[in-house]
């Protein structure tokens, strides 16, 4: 775990509109303990590469972009995995707050512990990847459980702060009707869950696999056409208030 008053990151977006409310500020953190096949940044695996970026750094730069933020955008730090340095952010989000700009964290949901809590307090959205409802699919796609993901899904839910979920489409791997109804089923009584995003499925990151010497093992996957889509979107509107397609 680094110090509180420094982030280890991979790279920061100015003007982001894919990771939360309105218009944001997006860090994207260092290091994951996730090893997802179809990762589009696994340079963003180890927590020792990257740079290192000072929290008040951060908050400068969002109060200098704060007149674009709007009455909805704010700050997004996303990953790698954010909580891996939950220490640091939890700082960072108390400096956000005291300037009046908001903080939204984009997280795969793998640890929850009390530092974890404390930073989900401070967290104004919590978009929450959901890789695959079933274990072993999970598993597969991502070489670990999803018990503790759905353990953050339903803390957030006690808690009752605002809730995103994010699933990637993969064909063949998380397109199955049956599974895309079990999600729905899981989570259709959570009243924190404002929308889910869809994201295709997209090969863009398959260089960086290549330039570290991985084996990228979907690239024989393509991505999801428009029925594959259509048929997902309309199945989580079955359940979901808000559907949308990222």
């Amino acid at each position: 775990m680094y110090a509180t008053d420094s982030l280890r990151i991979h790279s920061i977006e100015s003007f982001g509109t894919h990771d939360g409310p309105g218009i944001r500020l997006v860090v994207f953190t260092q290091g994951c303990h996730f090893r997802c096949l179809y990762c589009a940044n696994p340079d963003t695996w180890d927590l020792h590469q990257g740079s290192e970026i000072s929290i008040d750094e951060i908050v400068r730069m969002a109060v200098a972009q704060k007149s674009f933020f709007g009455k909805k955008g704010g700050v997004t730090i996303s990953g790698g995995e954010p909580t891996l340095q939950r220490l640091a952010l939890l700082s960072l989000f108390k400096k956000l707050h005291a300037e009046g700009i908001n903080a939204a964290l984009d997280s795969n949901g793998k640890i929850l512990n009390d530092e974890v809590k404390a930073l989900l307090k401070e967290t104004d959205y919590l978009l929450l990847d959901v890789k695959h409802i079933n274990d072993e699919w999970h598993h597969l796609l991502t070489s670990v459980s999803n018990q503790s993901v759905l353990e953050v899904a339903a803390y957030r839910e006690q808690t009752g702060k605002a809730m995103w979920l994010r699933y990637v489409l993969v064909p063949g791997y998380s397109d199955q009707e049956e599974y895309l109804h079990q999600l729905g089923e899981h989570f259709k009584h959570y009243k924190s869950i404002e929308k889910i995003e869809i994201q295709p499925y997209h090969q863009l990151g398959v260089h960086k696999w290549e330039a570290l010497g991985k084996t990228y093992e979907l690239a024989h996957v393509q991505p999801p056409n428009q029925e594959c889509i259509d048929k997902t979107k309309n199945i989580f509107k079955m359940y979901f208030k808000e559907v949308v397609v990222n």
